[in-house]
């Protein structure tokens, strides 16, 4: 498969246009949940905790919901449902802000959300398989990072000028707009098959192999993971803590600089998101994937030493650098590591649920240190957890690299090399 012919495939405009408007749905209010609840009187330590709830919800079902997308033979049906059932679930704050109903609204979030990523990464490979996966899914990392950089820049705005009410209704009609998107994608240029890692005849030999027991078998896949568990640990809790310690430093417009801090890392997530594409073509996989464990430890000194409004710049670029790459990267290596299981989406959901596991656990732990030592004390802390992602894949790295690729491998398999 060549670029031309997997650039002209029927369906994959309407496919970056899904990602372009998924952006917003799938965050639900995001980061803007912290600092509205700041408003309500919530304190670092209960805002922390009930996203916490909502992180740990997601993380259980994400990989049934793996699994869930591997059977599937309507994947379209499902991005609708899920779409539908987030925005119903934001609904839910304008009921009341109590601990109850923002924890309810949380987890329905959480559990809709979970269906969504491995759904996304299934019906692109079974659009473009293997061979024309890490391009495309890099076409659609940058759709999806320039709708955060439409709907935060659109967020803040109406939000200053409206109120919050009005960052829920763009996020209605940004959901709209992705179920219109996903029901334009033809369902026929969806290969089931192909969608679940499976290409030549040769192909399904562990299918009928319990999915977990491939995925515990895999050992560089448990690397990746426990790398990823600890980089979201630390990673995870950094925006909501550095808007809310940068809003109570300075008494700034509470909607309009936590729109600043979502556009920057996603302005820099498009441009390292069209980088990853290339490094995964030169370099490889395990290299794109040491650049981002090394960008987080610097984000937490930077962001401990310059609480200031200016400070938003090179604390959320390095956020881009380290999420943009791995929003490409990521996904392609699970779908290396499990070609020819039939369980990729049951793969891409279990890391998601270790990734899910870090980042729930984070703002809870970076709450409490904030509230107990201070906001400081708390990035620093922060950073230094993420020291234990490069020890896994520095120390794990002979077993790695061979599993993730060389350059020369990457070039090979690219559909533009």
């Amino acid at each position: 498969m060549n670029a031309r012919s997997t650039s002209t495939k029927p369906g994959l405009r309407a496919l970056e246009a899904l990602n372009f408007f998924m952006a917003d749905v799938q965050a639900g209010i995001g980061p803007f949940l912290g600092v509205f609840l700041q408003a309500k009187g919530w304190g670092a330590g209960s805002i922390g905790s009930v996203m916490t709830i909502g992180g740990l919800a997601g993380m259980v079902v994400t990989g049934p919901a793996g699994a869930l997308i591997d059977a599937s033979r309507n994947k379209r049906a499902l991005v609708v449902i899920a779409s539908i059932f987030t925005l119903l679930a934001s609904a839910l704050l304008w009921v009341s802000p109590s601990f109850a109903m923002v924890a309810t609204s949380q987890i329905a979030t959480a559990i809709a959300g979970a269906a969504l990523g491995p759904a996304l990464a299934g019906i692109t490979l079974g659009m473009v398989r293997q061979a024309g996966f890490d391009r495309q899914f890099g076409r659609n990392q940058v759709a999806n990072h320039a709708g955060n950089v439409i709907g935060a820049a659109l967020s803040g705005v109406l939000g200053w000028k409206f109120g919050f009410a009005a960052v829920f209704v763009l996020a209605v009609v940004f959901g709209v707009l992705s179920i219109v998107s996903v029901l334009l994608i033809p369902k026929q240029a969806i290969d089931d098959r192909a969608a679940r890692g499976l290409e030549s005849d040769d192909d399904g030999k562990d299918e009928k192999t319990s999915a977990f027991r491939v995925l515990f078998t895999c050992r560089p896949l448990l690397i990746l993971a426990g790398a990823l568990a600890l980089f979201h640990l630390g990673n995870a809790a950094m925006l909501p803590l550095y808007g809310l310690a940068v809003v109570a430093a300075h008494q700034g417009n509470p909607a309009l600089f936590t729109a600043t801090t979502i556009v920057v890392a996603q302005l820099v997530m498009v441009g390292a998101s069209l980088v990853a594409m290339r490094l995964l073509r030169t370099r490889g996989h395990w290299w794109v994937i040491l650049l981002t464990f090394l960008a987080l430890p610097l984000r937490g000194l930077i962001a401990a030493f310059v609480i200031k409004q200016w400070g938003v710049w090179p604390v959320q670029a390095l956020d881009g650098v380290g999420a943009g790459l791995q929003s490409v990267a990521v996904p392609a290596l699970v779908a290396r590591l499990l070609k020819g299981t039939g369980h990729v989406n049951v793969g891409q959901g279990a890391v998601m649920t270790v990734q899910g596991l870090g980042a729930s656990l984070s703002p809870a732990l970076g709450g409490m240190i904030a509230q107990a030592l201070g906001y400081r004390t708390a990035f620093l802390m922060l950073g230094s957890i993420a020291l234990g992602s490069l020890v896994l894949w520095l120390g794990f790295a002979n077993q790695l690299k061979p599993a993730c690729g060389s350059a020369s491998d990457a070039r090979a398999e690219s559909p533009m090399a």
